[in-house]
């Protein structure tokens, strides 16, 4: 599968594909009772903490959700149209994912409880079983990954995934995986066996490799070293991966040096491609989770990034455009892509009518 024409907006548009059906809450943590009843079963919900060094301070939801294949909101332009999502919040504590406003949708919090409440469908694999052998379903394209990561840390006590890709796999019904997760190569032998009967698409997101950035804007996640180690497995195992080099953080990880050792590094790793997206902040989470971040870490930035974000959600057209264009040009002299060069495609014409978030003119580079 390619991501053709992805921009900024497009991409945070896939998030709200699971606002609706299929996610939940437990009740006593402060989610409304008439959410949770649309959701998912009013018996199918257990909370549960385990004491144990990777888990410590998180609390699990397991929910038998009512639906796992969502649609995706028909004034996206994303590339597919349809996604699953195992799970909701996310321990990778990423300060800027633009999946934070879905947990208010059950009244969760939004920050702290974002990174540590994590909803579990533990019915997930059972229900797309269901749902791919209905006859209205017509075999369509599904991503994963596109609302919170399907390989965080939940994922190793629960293993949600292999039963979601053993499902489609036996209808052979083409899927693609964005991960910052090292755990997929757990299932590097399902995924070539599934490539062997339909499209199979993966990206591992990699915004930058400055370990000081890292540890305290991404603090749960593997190191970005350790993302591109999985770029590296799977492309020596037959499985091209792109990297989302996503985001790129405005005067955090923008410079020509930043951002040439990022690309340097993708491509060393053997990536099939890069896509660079700058950071957008949606108000509702991910705005006031960041700018509380940026205030403690990065003070002297605040005034600069209000004054960049103050016409909307996202970076402006001529800063999309700087970071594009560099990027690509940086793609091109490591040699990423088919005989040295990468792939390019129009953006299309804003979505939106605010000039400030429009979509920039320059091309994007392909992810899968």
């Amino acid at each position: 599968m390619r991501w053709d024409h992805l921009t900024d907006q497009d991409a945070d548009d896939a998030t709200r594909a699971d606002g609706g059906a299929g996610g939940g809450a437990a009740r006593g943590t402060g989610a409304r009772p008439d959410a949770a009843l649309a959701l998912f079963a009013t018996d199918a919900v257990t909370t549960r903490t385990f004491d144990t060094p990777e888990f410590r301070g998180i609390t699990f939801h397991e929910v038998r959700a009512r639906s796992i294949v969502n649609r995706v909101p028909g004034a996206s332009r994303m590339p597919f149209e349809w996604t699953v999502n195992p799970y909701r919040g996310c321990s990778h504590a990423c300060v800027y994912c633009f999946a934070r406003k879905t947990h208010s949708y059950l009244d969760l919090d939004t920050g702290q409880g974002f990174d540590s409440q994590i909803v579990v469908k533990i019915n997930a694999p059972e229900l797309l079983r269901r749902d791919l052998a209905s006859p209205r379903w017509q075999g369509a394209h599904i991503a994963m990954g596109t609302n919170v990561d399907c390989y965080q840390r939940a994922e190793g006590r629960y293993s949600l995934m292999p039963g979601i890709i053993a499902a489609l796999r036996e209808r052979a019904n083409p899927f693609s995986i964005l991960t910052k997760g090292t755990l997929i190569l757990r299932d590097l032998d399902l995924l070539r066996d599934a490539a062997t009967v339909t499209d199979v698409g993966v990206s591992v997101s990699v915004g930058f490799t400055d370990r000081d950035l890292w540890r305290t804007v991404e603090p749960g996640t593997p190191a970005p070293e350790r993302r591109l180690d999985v770029v590296r497995a799977l492309s020596e195992t037959g499985i091209g991966c792109g990297v989302l080099m996503a985001p790129v953080l405005p005067y955090l990880s923008d410079s020509p040096r930043q951002l040439r050792a990022t690309v340097r590094e993708i491509a060393a790793a053997g990536a099939a491609s890069v896509t660079p997206l700058a950071l957008h902040l949606r108000p509702g989470g991910s705005r006031e989770w960041f700018m509380t971040w940026l205030r403690h870490h990065h003070p002297a930035l605040v005034g600069a990034y209000e004054r960049l974000y103050g016409g909307g959600s996202y970076a402006p057209t001529w800063y999309q455009r700087r970071i594009t264009k560099a990027v690509h040009e940086l793609a091109d002299e490591y040699g990423i892509g088919p005989r040295g060069r990468s792939f390019r495609t129009p953006l299309p014409d804003a979505v939106s009518g605010d000039q400030q978030d429009a979509a920039p003119e320059p091309t994007q580079l392909t992810l899968l």
